[in-house]
């Protein structure tokens, strides 16, 4: 479960180690702001385009050798970025590592399924769900002294180590993948029994819903901070610190669900949550402190939302043999989320107002989601 853990957090990484690199970045190639949001928008671009698609590759070949194939893409990509000599060639390279994340993490919740206690299958599920916010800390907590030291060509090479590290540890230490006797027809039948289950397409719209929020505040946070004359460490520590809450979230969710919470009720009240943290924070005038302590909240308890969705996949997919496919239509939304955020908040960050209006676009989302809980809650009693 551990390597499974690190797997996941390892390819998180890569999602972490732009936020704090960013002003390099915008000076280096002369970034806009609205190409710094398409640069972390394009990390999203193949889970978007391509998530249901990896997760059929993982019911149908095998999860663990899926993991290790999206480790040695992200190495590989990794590298390659690191040499990159412009804005483009970057960009294209963080769109290859994009397809690698996703191969990596969305075997995920099946091999967690397959080395979990049976009796405790919620907990691993959203002890999984924490892999983005642990890659994401250790990449905020590390970038600074690494972009310090060696500028951001290193830690794109430090990313890409751990993860060719982790393949060789996972491919040693996870049980191999059973035989599958599947033929290419049954990968049809996954795609069209999975885009036929309306609960599939439920965790789909709440996680992109979900991961549109969060990714847009804790990628620009560092900006924004550093636009407020803060010290670089200091602006990476406090996101940090937001990011390693949502942690909490992500755990207390499987324990919740453990003792009968309904899946509604901790979407429903996250998403609240969520909104109101995001219009203290970059809304109302309120001192430095509050507005933080609102993000720490809009962390912490928006991380019942990802907890949540990987605890019920297994439950919602059509069938045992289609949880990777529904796991991969639920990570595409996710992706899509992500992808379509970033833009429209760094656009908005361009009107009078500025940062400040934020704020509207995480809400509209929260309220959205709201939405979703009250049609997860009828599917959910319905399979009841």
């Amino acid at each position: 479960m551990f390597v499974v853990y690190l797997a996941g957090a390892a390819a998180a990484l890569n999602v972490g180690k732009l936020p704090p690199a960013l002003p390099s970045l915008t000076t280096a190639f002369g970034l806009s702001l609205v190409q710094a949001g398409l640069l972390v928008s394009a990390f999203q671009v193949a889970g978007a385009c391509l998530g249901l698609f990896g997760g059929l590759l993982a019911d149908r070949f095998g999860a663990r050798r899926l993991m290790a194939t999206g480790l040695l893409v992200l190495a590989g990509a990794g590298v390659a970025g690191a040499s990159a000599d412009s804005a483009t060639a970057l960009l294209a390279w963080r769109v290859v590592e994009s397809a690698g994340f996703v191969l990596c993490v969305l075997p995920g919740p099946v091999l967690m399924r397959r080395v979990a206690d049976p009796r405790r299958i919620s907990v691993a599920l959203g002890i999984w769900g924490a892999y983005m916010p642990s890659g994401m800390v250790l990449a905020l907590l590390v970038a600074p002294w690494v972009l310090l030291a060696a500028g951001w060509h290193a830690l794109w090479w430090g990313a890409a180590s751990l993860a060719l590290v982790l393949t060789v540890v996972l491919w040693r230490v996870v049980p191999p993948d059973p035989a599958r006797g599947a033929v290419p027809t049954a990968m049809r039948a996954l795609a069209g029994a999975t885009l036929r289950a309306p609960g599939a397409w439920a965790l789909a719209a709440c996680f992109g819903l979900y991961a549109g929020q969060w990714m847009v505040v804790f990628s620009f946070l560092p900006t924004i901070y550093q636009q407020a004359s803060l010290p670089p460490a200091t602006a990476a520590g406090l996101t940090a610190l937001g990011v390693l809450v949502n942690l909490g979230g992500n755990v207390a969710a499987g324990l919740l669900l453990q003792r009968g919470v309904r899946r509604a009720v901790l979407v429903a009240a996250a998403s609240v949550v969520m909104g109101v943290g995001a219009w203290v924070a970059f809304g109302s005038t309120a001192g430095f402190a509050v507005r933080y302590a609102a993000l720490l909240a809009l962390s912490l308890v928006g991380g019942l939302i990802p907890g949540t969705l990987f605890a019920t996949a297994p439950r919602f997919a059509p069938h045992a043999g289609a949880v990777s496919t529904t796991t991969g239509l639920m990570q595409q939304g996710s992706s899509i989320g992500q992808v379509v955020a970033p833009p429209l908040v760094a656009a908005a960050a361009a009107l009078p107002g500025a940062w400040q209006n934020l704020w509207w676009v995480t809400c509209g989302f929260a309220l959205l989601n709201v939405g979703v809980a009250v049609l997860i809650d009828r599917i959910d009693r319905r399979r009841s």
